[in-house]
């Protein structure tokens, strides 16, 4: 794996945690 691969997939799991931050304050 690249290291670009490997930023790709940090960045992609970092906004899935915010969105389901996101989604847990709002219920």
């Amino acid at each position: 794996m690249s290291i670009k691969q490997i930023r790709n997939i940090a960045i992609i799991a970092h906004v899935d945690h915010g969105k389901t931050t996101m989604v847990d304050q709002l219920l």
